[in-house]
Order: C-alpha cells, then structure tokens, then sequence
C-alpha cells in the first residue's frame, strides 16, 4: 500500500511567483513550478527572468540538470523568459509547447501539443485551447489536479476538456480573470499570478484555498 501512495503522490514546488513563501526568494512577474509526479520531475513554464529562475531554483535545492521535461503554457515573456538561461543548463529535455509559441532551440526535443494528449501514464495536457494556453493536468487518487499558466482560456472550457482524463480535484496557477463561481466544484484551489479575483477566491473557499508564492509546496496523494 506505501508503494503505490508514493506513486500517486504528486509534488508541486512554485519557483517563481509574484509572491514568495520564502524571506530567501525573490519575487517577480511571472509563473514556475515544479511538478513531481510518477517518478518524473517535469519544469512548468520558467517565469520572465532566467537569473531569478535559476536563483530559485537553486535555494530550494532543485537541480536543473535532473529535469526532464519542460512544459509551456503559452507564450507570454513572464512564462518563457527564463527557457533559454534553462536550457544553458540542461537542454538534454523534451519541451512541451502550444503551437502559438516557437523558436525554441538547443532542446533534445520540441513536441507540439496542439489537441489532448497523454503525455506520460497520468500526465496529459489539454491541448492548446482558444488559440493561446494549455494546461498540465495530472492525474492523482483524489482526482486530477490542473496546473495552469494564466488561464486565458475560459476557465469552464478549461475544467471540461480537463475532465476527459477524470473528475477534477484542483488547480494550480495563474486565475487571471477567471470568476471565482467557476471554482465552485473544485476541492483544492491555489491562485498564483495574475489572478485578479485572489481575495474573492480566498474569503469564497476558505477551506480549499491554499496561498501560493515562491517556495509554496502542495502535495496530493
């Protein structure tokens, strides 16, 4: 039974937020995070700066080269502005990316996700929705768990095409504009980044709202 909880397990680690949870970190415009899940550490977006990315990532003991995969949301300069200072350190990955953002050299591999795929055994994306964003969405035994850039998509087209690989538990990242009554049926909310709504969000789901930063950690078996 240990076994297959530590499987499931899923790790998120936020390395760059308009926020820290961390004295020792810095904050800047933007969106990072690192998703542990399924024995694979997969790097979601890497933020508007590549030293502050880097710096980060080195105070919370994360090792660049022991990354392999690179996830884009879209291609917005505050979530891809750190790839190439990345890749100086580690281009043996695959990078994941939309349609809408090219130009990606020095990696392994670059893999177009232009409808739903699996990525990996419980690791999908929804495919480029609205011409702009995908998510990551990971499977876990409480249900999927989202991982979004901004959310420019419409936040119910979002958690429809999400709910293809299963029922949704939660999301984490950038709410944008997103309405806090979309959230409703969700049992772990986490906003970062640009979303607008935070303290409607916060005083709304009290008891599912989990605050974010640089250096957060959420866990979910």
């Amino acid at each position: 039974m240990k076994d297959c909880i530590s499987e499931v397990r899923m790790k998120v680690t936020i390395i760059y937020d308009n926020t820290t949870a961390r004295p020792d970190l810095q904050a800047d415009w933007g969106f990072s995070a690192l998703v542990e899940v399924k024995g694979r550490k997969i790097l979601f977006d890497t933020g508007a700066n590549g030293r502050i990315l880097l710096s980060n990532m080195e105070k919370l003991g994360i090792n660049p080269k022991e990354i392999e995969d690179v996830f884009i949301s879209h291609s917005h300069f505050d979530h891809t502005g750190g790839l190439s200072a990345f890749l100086d350190q580690n281009n043996k990955v695959k990078v994941w990316v939309p349609p809408s953002f090219r130009g990606v050299k020095s990696a392994k591999e670059v893999i177009e996700l232009k409808k739903p795929t699996k990525l990996y055994e419980g690791i999908y994306s929804t495919g480029e929705l609205d011409g702009i964003e995908q998510s990551l969405c990971v499977e876990t035994e409480k249900g999927i768990v989202i991982i979004a850039g901004c959310s420019h998509p419409r936040m119910e087209h979002i958690l429809e095409v999400a709910s293809q690989f299963g029922k949704v538990y939660g999301i984490i990242g950038g709410l944008h504009g997103t309405s806090p009554e979309s959230l409703k049926d969700l049992d772990l909310i986490c906003p970062t980044h640009c979303t607008q709504y935070k303290s409607e969000i916060r005083s709304l789901y009290s008891e599912r709202y989990i605050e974010g930063g640089a250096g957060k950690i959420i866990e979910v078996e």
